[in-house]
């Protein structure tokens, strides 16, 4: 009986580390981590000519839990913040690292740190962890914005630790339906309260009747006050 190609590396014991290469080139153990990445809620970013967001749905289904503990948007610096999709206590390491970054920079050199040198520090980070033997990668995906003078920013970094900036993006479960839609409607000329409203119509969409405002939650910076705002469930509606 053969065997699937998936089922001989198995055998073979390439997916057992993730500094092994398959004989057709793949990190299996990346590649895996890939798929958890989209197991984890969606997030959407975008570029907006009056500053730049980010929508997560925060995907709670627990009663018990209290929704304002379990955030899925983390604020990095006044000027910068991330969301993430996979593993949470992964992102979290990179998250608080991130900050740490921040901090240090301000304390250096009394200025705010540009967003994309947090991104790449953390995505070099990302790609060490592909190359240790006996350490896994780290299964999680980031979504950044952030502002720099009168310039919005979005980057993602993937699990393999390469960065890109967009003009929009999303990460997490059905991503690619979300980023085939946004490549149809996103307009580069969008308010912040036309890209919200066509994200939410994009969440509907994706979601239909699981759909539900009060899951999710909101952080965008403006090119007029260049901090962080944040909202949640229905007070989005009233942007």
């Amino acid at each position: 009986m053969d065997m699937s190609i998936d089922m001989q590396h198995q055998a073979m014991g390439y997916d057992r580390t993730a500094t092994m290469f398959s004989p057709d080139g793949h990190l299996l153990q990346v590649e895996y981590a890939e798929k958890t990445v989209r197991l984890g809620s969606a997030s959407i970013g975008m570029v907006c000519s009056d500053g730049v967001f980010i929508l997560a749905d925060k995907r709670i289904e627990d009663i018990l839990i209290v929704k304002e503990s379990a955030s899925k948007i983390y604020e990095i610096d006044s000027h910068i913040a991330a969301s993430v999709a996979g593993i949470v206590s992964d992102a979290r390491v990179l998250i608080e690292r991130a900050q740490l970054l921040a901090q240090q920079h301000r304390i250096t050199y009394d200025s705010p740190i540009e967003t994309e040198s947090i991104v790449k520090e953390i995505a070099n980070m990302k790609q060490q962890f592909t190359q240790y033997g006996g350490a896994r990668p780290f299964g999680v995906s980031m979504m950044t914005i952030g502002i720099n003078g009168k310039k919005t920013e979005l980057f993602v970094s993937d699990i393999t630790g390469n960065y890109f900036s967009y003009h929009s993006n999303a990460i997490g479960e059905n991503d690619d339906k979300i980023k085939e839609k946004l490549r149809e409607k996103y307009k580069h000329n969008l308010k912040i309260k036309e890209g919200l409203k066509l994200a939410l119509e994009i969440f509907k969409e994706i979601k239909g009747n699981k759909f539900s405002l009060s899951k999710f939650e909101l952080a965008y910076i403006s090119t007029e006050n260049q901090k962080i705002k944040r909202l949640e469930g229905e007070e989005i509606s009233k942007l």
